[in-house]
């Protein structure tokens, strides 16, 4: 069995790179985690991978990680890369991502290793490009507009670095933007689908906030992007870098209108300048020639289904946590979500479906010491895939016991490596996730959309 190892598992990218090792059946899938790591998209197959506590920010926690499992195959998502944060912590964001990916290639000299490397860099790295530089290829001039993306460049060279001074076996991916099913509410597709499911189950008035509707952008399936990082290893070059892409570019606008022609009910759309960022990258249109001549790959989902799956994976959180609320009304009590895991079926992209279930749990105590407990199971349908396990506790006196009040559904989202969304921004939160795209990030906040 070949060993692989994925920095990031627990996020966007990482959970579905993780599900496709797994589809594989000849790879065996260890992911590094952290203490604090949200381990929501990986719930369905934690039983099948095997997990390493490392911060990447520790070199010798690096070293036991790699030395523990030798691997032959490293996958390197793990990254601060919601641009806005990059923003407000500039200094936070270029040691987090440049001293983490050093620290793993110190780590894989002082082991006397020599696995393939992949190493997920961004379409962000090219910041301005002018209309007559489209589509956008590998020899493009850089020119970065924010500090994430100084850090992938500074990522994308220093892989080439190790690769010509180590011989380090480093294959470089420069994807651009990608989204599906997990993706990140902070992102706008997600951000977009997200209010569609909540106006749809009349938790929201029926509009539609947006930022800068006039960006590009060239989107791929998630789980076309993670066979790439696949055939990047399996068939890439070692020392090279590819443009992965779709190679057709979406006005915002126009996804946007894609998503509100799926919606149930009627919604407008009003422009909320708070969503808008500092500057943008007009258009980001890929040209990924080269990496379909040398591995065959090509993008097998329409957007229109990636659209529709992202839908329905936010159609199932929000019923879930609609849900939760009707618990809470009509126990009296508080009501916590207490996990959340996503299931997408990657061996068939074209046919992603599951269930979502609610679980709820309710425990009544009475003044005088007595206790009774209820179950409650409500099953929601999603093609996504959803679980929620809700927790619920009462008491007569109408207090609770637990000291838990409200509802709440944390949506574990945080950050991602490479390919990101752009445009406007949902959340200015600090946020460090454990992945390419949905790690500890997304709690807290304001703003608008990222593309």
């Amino acid at each position: 069995m070949v060993r692989a190892l994925v920095t990031g598992i627990t996020g966007f990218a990482g959970s579905h790179l993780a599900e496709y090792l797994l589809s594989r059946k000849d790879v065996e899938v260890y992911g590094t985690v952290r203490w604090r790591s949200r381990t929501e998209n990986i719930e369905g197959i934690r039983d099948r991978i095997r997990l390493v506590e490392c911060d990447l920010m520790d070199a010798t926690a690096v070293d036991q990680a790699v030395q523990k499992v030798r691997p032959d195959l490293i996958f390197h998502l793990a990254a601060q890369s919601f641009v806005p944060t990059s923003w407000l912590a500039p200094a936070e964001t270029l040691m987090n991502n440049i001293l983490g990916e050093l620290n793993l290639f110190e780590a894989v000299r002082r082991a006397g290793i020599d696995p393939l490397i992949q190493i997920a860099c961004s379409s962000e790295e090219y910041g301005l490009v002018h209309e007559d530089e489209v589509p956008i290829n590998e020899d493009n001039p850089l020119r970065p507009q924010s500090p994430y993306a100084v850090s992938k460049i500074a990522q994308d060279f220093l892989g080439y670095q190790y690769f010509r001074s180590y011989g380090l076996r480093v294959v470089r991916t420069r994807t651009f933007n990608h989204t599906g099913p997990r993706r990140g509410e902070v992102f706008v597709t997600s951000s977009f689908a997200k209010q569609i499911a909540e106006i749809e189950h009349g938790l929201a008035e029926p509009v539609l906030k947006v930022g800068n509707l006039e960006a590009r952008r060239d989107f791929t399936d998630v789980r076309d992007v993670v066979r790439a990082y696949w055939l990047a290893l399996e068939r890439g070059e070692p020392g090279e870098v590819y443009v992965i892409a779709s190679g057709r570019d979406h006005r915002i606008s126009e996804v946007a209108e894609m998503l509100l022609a799926m919606s149930t009910v009627p919604i407008r759309i009003e422009h909320d300048p708070g969503r808008m960022r500092p500057s943008d990258v007009p258009v980001l249109l890929g040209d990924s020639t080269k990496f379909r001549r040398r591995t065959g790959w090509e993008p097998l989902i329409p957007f229109e289904k990636t659209l529709a799956d992202l839908l329905e994976y936010w159609r199932g959180r929000v019923a879930c946590r609609a849900a939760c609320t009707e618990s809470r009304q009509e126990y009296g009590s508080a009501t916590r979500v207490t996990s959340i895991t996503g299931a997408t079926n990657v061996t068939d992209a074209n046919s992603a479906s599951a269930s979502a279930s609610v679980i709820t749990s309710t425990a009544s105590s009475a003044s005088a010491g007595t206790s009774a407990g209820t179950s409650t199971t409500t099953s929601v349908g999603t093609s996504a895939g959803t679980s929620v396990s809700i927790s619920t506790n009462t008491s007569t006196n109408g207090s609770d016991s637990n000291g838990v009040s409200g509802s709440s559904v944390d949506s574990g989202e945080g950050r991602s490596s490479g390919g990101g969304e752009g445009g406007s921004d949902d959340r200015r939160g600090r946020g460090h996730g454990d992945g390419d795209g949905d790690g500890d990030a997304a709690r807290s906040g304001s703003g608008g959309n990222r593309r």
